[in-house]
């Protein structure tokens, strides 16, 4: 009954309808408190007893009263400061109760305010609003959150299905959120121009800043303010995610760090991707490998540079180059494209099944024929692609140096059906738009050279290299294959008026649980060579290609 007189008293507060629920506010213990109330499910649990929810496991979809009573249990502790009680509303009582005490202990946040939304199926959104004080300074914090409540199996009953982001939308599991000193001072970074690189210039610059002041913030002469930061967990520094400033209480003086990007073709790329979702594209000159441009439709990843996505057709690049090496095709030779080849008890085929027919290898690549390429593979050892992708493109040696974290490729040692995939880009090969535009930069080229964002000469890091470059009679044919592709294959579409010296390859790749494949696109014209992805975005020639052309136009 005491349990129940408490609840009575609250009702004596006026109500407030917020987003659908109503939320009573109840003054206590120095923080403001809220409760969630919906279709009378505080009464109707109150008037079980213990042998009929012990009997009873439920299941089945959740009511929008389970739903609301459970998003009530968390959130009304979360605000009034009880710790234990928020995180055994949860399914992951631990690793609620550690974030919790640490978004109080560690990043210093008092006051709190949880506003929800309307309630979405499972889902509830609420908003935060907070202050920050640290050692006497002090700053509001203001973002929107969202929870899920989920069934547990042992007994049906609705928790909050726990992850590190309900406690902020920046967080990854095992993440912190820190106030304080920071360790790193902030840094001013600058295009190759001299002019200052901002998210408000570029929206997709964001990781791309934060991966440089991590890398050269303590060394650019800048001192540290105090900020709110997101401090990374083993998983996401594994993942070379870098941490991130939330909220800067008091200014630090930041240092100067100098990219290579040109600023008028990094404008042009964030125009570029705004208009394809999910999409993202890296520019390099051929020349140098300095890296002129990178941007993300999705800004909170830089996929440009991080991505680890199979590259699909794009990748015949390499693997035409091995088989040229090896005699195993020759541009201008009649080459095998049937509708079907089984290798390791896979049967393969090209898009709509189509054959080439007494056709060249030109043909073939032009075309973009599976077959041709697969067909090779009894003839190849298991390493032969792996190497040519290690020791002449300089990929997947895990030791690239651009100046802010990057993943430089994988081609796996691979065998029987799996190997034949990677002939393709399937299989375990994985790659970014940075790392096939660095193909195509080697291709035109002649060698390679590790694209960099960042001068080796601001440290003296040392960049990769190749251990041995293509004959001159395989990188003369290569360069036919891209040129042709280019003029009358799979990539004229898009790069229809784009003159001069230009080469191309067009790619999709399959992946798991998606409807259409993610499109691919690689290409050089004169100085300059770009690659981009569209995921989900079909066929590469009609989503990424338009990207990659535009932005090789506007290099000039």
């Amino acid at each position: 009954m005491g349990n129940r007189r408490r609840v009575a008293e609250r009702r004596k507060t006026k109500p407030v309808v917020i987003g659908g629920m109503i939320a009573v506010v109840v003054v206590g213990a120095g923080a403001g408190a809220y409760a969630l109330y919906g279709g009378g499910a505080a009464a109707d649990d109150g008037a079980r007893t213990a042998s009929d929810q012990k009997s009873e496991v439920k299941s089945g979809p959740l009511s929008r009263a389970e739903v609301t009573a459970a998003a009530r249990a968390f959130l009304t502790a979360w605000q009034s400061g009880q710790v234990t009680r928020a995180a055994a509303a949860t399914d992951d009582a631990a690793a609620a109760r550690s974030l919790l005490t640490g978004y109080t202990k560690d990043a210093h946040i008092k006051d709190v305010t949880l506003t929800p939304g309307t309630r979405a199926g499972d889902k509830v959104p609420f908003t935060v609003k907070a202050t920050v004080s640290y050692k006497g300074t002090e700053k509001p914090l203001a973002y929107d959150s969202a929870l899920s409540v989920v069934r547990r199996a042992s007994d049906g009953k609705p928790l909050v299905d726990w992850q590190s982001a309900v406690v902020h939308p920046d967080l990854k599991d095992g993440d912190k959120l820190v106030t304080g000193e920071a360790g790193t001072p902030p840094v001013k970074a600058l295009d190759r121009d001299g002019g200052e690189l901002t998210e408000q210039k570029y929206a997709s610059i964001g990781p791309i800043l934060d991966g440089l002041r991590e890398k050269y913030g303590k060394e650019a002469g800048g001192k540290a303010g105090i900020e709110l930061r997101v401090v990374r967990g083993k998983a996401a520094k594994a993942k070379d995610l870098s941490d991130k400033t939330l909220l800067e209480l008091s200014k630090g003086t930041p240092g100067t760090v100098k990219t290579t990007l040109d600023p008028a073709l990094q404008a042009a790329a964030e125009k570029q991707v705004a208009k394809k979702a999910r999409s993202s594209v890296a520019v390099v000159r051929v020349s140098t490998g300095e890296i002129l441009a990178a941007a993300n439709a999705s800004p909170g990843f830089n996929t440009a540079f991080q991505g680890s996505l199979a590259p699909g057709s794009t990748m015949k690049v390499i693997t035409a180059s091995m088989l040229i090496e090896k005699g195993l095709a020759s541009a201008d030779k009649k080459h095998p494209c049937p509708k079907y080849f089984t290798y390791g008890h896979w049967k393969f085929q090209n898009d709509d099944k189509f054959e080439i027919k007494d056709g060249t290898f030109k043909a073939s690549f032009a075309r973009s024929c599976n077959t041709a390429f697969i067909s090779q593979a009894p003839k190849l050892k298991d390493d032969d692609l792996t190497k040519q992708a290690q020791q002449v493109f300089g990929l997947g040696l895990n030791n690239w140096a651009i100046g802010v974290p990057s993943f430089d490729g994988a081609v796996p040692v691979q065998s029987a059906a799996q190997m034949g995939a990677s002939l393709i880009g399937q299989g375990g090969v994985r790659m970014n738009p940075l790392n096939m535009a660095s193909v195509s930069a080697t291709v035109k080229a002649g060698t390679f050279h590790q694209p960099y964002l960042v001068s080796p000469d601001v440290d003296g890091r040392k960049l990769a290299t190749a251990s041995r470059t293509m004959s001159a009679g395989t990188l003369s044919q290569l360069r036919e294959l891209m040129a042709y592709t280019a003029e009358a294959g799979t990539a004229a579409e898009a790069m229809a008026g784009v003159s001069g010296d230009v080469g191309a390859k067009t790619g999709s790749a399959e992946v798991d649980g998606q409807k259409k494949p993610n499109g691919w696109f690689t290409a050089y014209r004169g100085d300059l060579a770009a690659a981009g992805v569209v995921q989900q975005g079909g066929h590469g020639g009609s989503t990424a290609g338009p990207i990659v052309a535009a932005l090789l136009k506007a290099g000039g």
